[in-house]
């Protein structure tokens, strides 16, 4: 099955751009900026996004979990933390995305525990409709309608993540 495409590549391609040169300007005058990626998602639009900053900036990685078994709704867990402190850094959350909030709700109390000089989140997509928690989202690439998007780094069952684009998938035909 071939997802039907939603946001193509172009389009996500221009959207990165502009994401990276807001962020860019915001972060103009920090000695380092922190990108944390949360896995495994994120990191198609990590990479395309770091590759177009023009601050200094590191990159380290997260692995959180809130299904179980393919169901919604389990308490988030911590699969993979930090490598790097971030105590007095500035700290900008990689998010692929945002439905429900509870993951990226559940990172930044994490982070914000650790003392960083300031925190920001920045999601590929958000489903405005699912959302449960009041988040903050600093930038934001796409609103997207409630249903099931997969490449660009998001996939279903471990498959269609390396599509070039956002496409979306009836789950209830698949196997």
């Amino acid at each position: 099955m071939t997802p039907e495409v939603l946001i193509p590549e172009a389009v996500i391609g221009r959207r990165v751009d502009e994401l990276a040169r807001k962020i860019s300007a915001d972060y103009a005058a920090a000695d380092e900026l922190v990108l944390v990626g949360v896995l495994r998602g994120a990191f198609i639009f990590l990479a395309d996004l770091t590759r177009r900053l023009t601050v200094p900036c590191r990159v380290d990685f997260v692995a959180l979990s809130r299904y179980e078994e393919g169901a919604e709704g389990g308490p988030v867990r911590l699969i993979m933390d930090l490598r790097v402190a971030v105590t007095g850094k500035h700290v900008l959350i990689v998010e692929d995305i945002v439905d429900s909030g509870h993951t990226l709700g559940y990172l930044h109390e994490m982070l914000r525990a650790r003392r960083p000089a300031s925190i920001r989140t920045c999601v590929l997509t958000r489903k405005p409709d699912r959302l449960e928690v009041e988040l903050t989202l600093d930038y934001v690439g796409f609103d997207i309608p409630d249903r099931w998007v997969v490449g660009y780094g998001l996939d279903y069952g471990d498959r269609f993540r390396t599509l070039p684009y956002i496409g979306v998938i009836d789950t209830s035909t698949q196997a």
